[in-house]
């Protein structure tokens, strides 16, 4: 890439995709600039699998050794009826899938992954509090307007800007996302209030018609996560900070195992959000705007993949920019979406059944994938 020009690429939204990508693009020699509608970056309550294949991503942003310090290490994914306790598939992590994946599993707080990612990226590279009202194409790239008042130009744009994007809706036109009239409860609270009680390493405990997932998100089990899905219709806010009733939870789960009870009846908040995924797209590039992460492929959470399908997209698209100039962009663009398409189609079809773990799995085109090293489209 020539010094005297390197590509001034716009992110639109600073979550997990969004920095990673500015991460990525950064160390590739580009000029990033993400922006974020929030007014500042704040700690939800929630927990986050980090697969073997995000992981090899996040080594190569140099952030493996802090995730290690601050994250769990489990030695599986134990998947349990929910009544007797039977053990229905074990998906074995620790030394064996990093042995055999070449990078760990781990569990984490959701905003020690984001801070994590956040560090990798300098503060003036994000602009908080511009929220997107447009985007045009010109002859020289794109231009933005934000709600602030505030317009920028930039050789591409990026929309990293989850599921009810503004730039996919631009590029698209706009829809509602498909409503599974299922609810997510989770929390994350303080171990001690279990009084000692080992709840295992991560265990997704299977219902008829629900289940609940749990796992510590601190290397010394000082905070416990859990998470359901559960049959709920109607409630449709899409709030990541809206509160749930922790009795609603509690009746929900009454004839579950002990170990499900106990957890639950030591939890003292929940947060509730509806459970939405959207079709796998045909396209995500238009031009030089292109859509990342959640923008273009959301899915249901039965596969632990969201956040890892978008830092795998960052990875795949700093690719397929670097060397690139400003005539060479489209293509770029749409060797990325080439790349990606199969995978997180795949990915969202396979998540939506939710049969993941319930029964002997194939888990090597999941955890085996790395980013850095996959074969780019032709």
């Amino acid at each position: 890439m020539s010094a005297k020009h390197p590509l001034n690429i716009a992110i639109i939204g600073a979550g997990m995709g969004g920095l990673a990508l500015a991460a990525a693009l950064r160390n590739a020699g580009m000029e990033p600039t993400v922006y974020e509608q929030a007014k500042q970056f704040t700690r939800l309550g929630a927990g986050i699998q980090i697969g073997c294949n995000a992981m090899h991503v996040l080594r190569g942003l140099g952030l493996e050794k802090r995730l290690r310090d601050e994250t769990f290490y489990p030695r599986s994914w134990n998947n349990r009826d929910w009544r007797t306790g039977e053990v229905l598939f074990d998906i074995l992590f620790g030394r064996e899938a990093e042995e055999k994946y070449g990078a760990p599993y781990l569990l984490a707080h959701r905003g020690d992954l984001h801070e994590a990612l956040a560090s990798a990226v300098p503060d003036e590279l994000v602009r908080l509090d511009h929220r997107l009202t447009g985007i045009e194409q010109t002859a020289n790239g794109v231009r933005l307007t934000f709600a602030n008042g505030h317009t920028a130009e930039a050789d591409a744009a990026i929309g990293a800007d989850g599921v009810n994007s503004v730039v996919r809706a631009a590029l698209f036109g706009d829809d509602d996302p498909n409503f599974l009239d299922r609810i997510a409860y989770r929390t994350v609270f303080p171990a001690r209030l279990l009084d000692g009680f080992d709840i295992g390493d991560c265990t997704k405990w299977w219902g008829e018609d629900r289940h609940i997932v749990m796992y510590p998100v601190k290397a010394d089990r000082s905070e416990v996560y859990f998470v359901t899905s559960q049959p709920e219709p109607g409630f449709r806010l899409e709030s990541w900070s809206a509160e749930g009733d922790v009795k609603v939870v509690r009746a929900a789960f009454e004839s579950f195992h002990p170990t499900v009870r106990r957890v639950l009846e030591a939890c003292p908040a929940v947060h509730r959000r509806p459970l939405v995924d959207r079709e796998p797209l045909e396209r995500w590039v238009e031009g030089n705007v292109a859509l990342l992460g959640d923008a273009c492929h959301p899915m249901t959470p039965y596969m632990a993949q969201g956040a890892a399908m978008a830092i795998e997209d960052a990875a795949i698209l700093s690719r397929c920019l670097d060397g690139t100039d400003r005539d060479g962009v489209s293509a770029a663009l749409k060797r990325y979406e080439a790349t990606r398409l199969e995978r997180a189609a795949r990915m969202q079809l396979t998540s939506r059944q939710n049969v993941w773990g319930k029964g002997v799995t194939d888990t090597d085109w999941v955890y085996g994938y790395n980013a850095w090293t996959t074969p780019l489209a032709g």
